[in-house]
């Protein structure tokens, strides 16, 4: 999953992209509401956190401005104001959820996991399709009941599709939620992750599907003709 992090101090900038990376998150980050805007127009994310001190226009205002726009970008404010009010505002401006400094690294996790859950109407950490379980608080797999070994981009991508499925998603989006701009990948790349993939989950009846000028659409055995 591709988070945006908005956060103008360094150094909680810096622990959380760690933090969050140690957990394959895909982690951008900018330092204003300004270059947030400018990220949201060109680039597709998963999640965002803010920080309401910004520089300039203030997270409050950036949140504001973003479900005028009506982005359903899912938003964890993360903030030093440790209080009801500021808590309120925050809720009332978009945000999905509200988190004050200092904060804990399996907090944060899990209220990312939460949120992106919520986004894809899916109500707990565990999910399934066919004999195939993800559990995304443990960050494990199972397949027919035994552990499936997945490196970070092949967990990810199958996360990704999880998630939307029985949707399609956008191989661009796959893109982007593998790879942050500290990194490239090509969509050569990716269909090199989707063929490996395929063939761990083929003795189960799984299937990625291929949707021409679309994307990938994970299908479960009683959806294969």
């Amino acid at each position: 999953m591709r988070i945006l992090l908005v956060e103008d101090d360094a150094l909680v900038a810096e622990g959380l992209k760690e933090g969050l990376a140690r957990h394959d998150f895909t982690v951008d980050h900018v330092e204003s509401a300004e270059l947030a805007e400018a990220a949201l127009q060109l680039e597709q994310f998963d999640a965002a956190i803010v920080d309401l001190g910004l520089p300039g226009k203030n997270g409050l205002q950036l949140i504001a401005d973003l479900r005028r726009k009506h982005l359903p970008l899912p938003i964890l404010i993360l903030t030093a104001l440790d209080t009801l009010d500021a808590c309120v505002a925050g809720l009332d401006a978009g945000a999905d959820d509200y988190l004050a400094k200092p904060f804990r690294m399996p907090e944060v996790l899990a209220r990312l996991r939460v949120l992106i859950r919520r986004s894809h109407s899916h109500l707990t950490s565990r999910l399934q399709a066919g004999s195939l379980v993800l559990d995304l608080g443990k960050r494990t797999a199972t397949l027919a009941g035994a552990a499936l070994d997945l490196p970070a981009r092949e967990w990810a991508l199958l996360e990704a599709l999880v998630l939307a499925s029985p949707n399609v998603v956008n191989k661009d989006k796959l893109l982007q939620t593998l790879a942050g701009w500290q990194s490239e990948i090509t969509p050569n790349a990716i269909e090199v992750y989707v063929s490996r993939l395929r063939q761990k989950l083929a003795p189960a009846g799984l299937n990625i599907r291929t949707v021409r000028g679309m994307g990938y659409r994970l299908d479960e055995p009683e959806q294969d003709t």
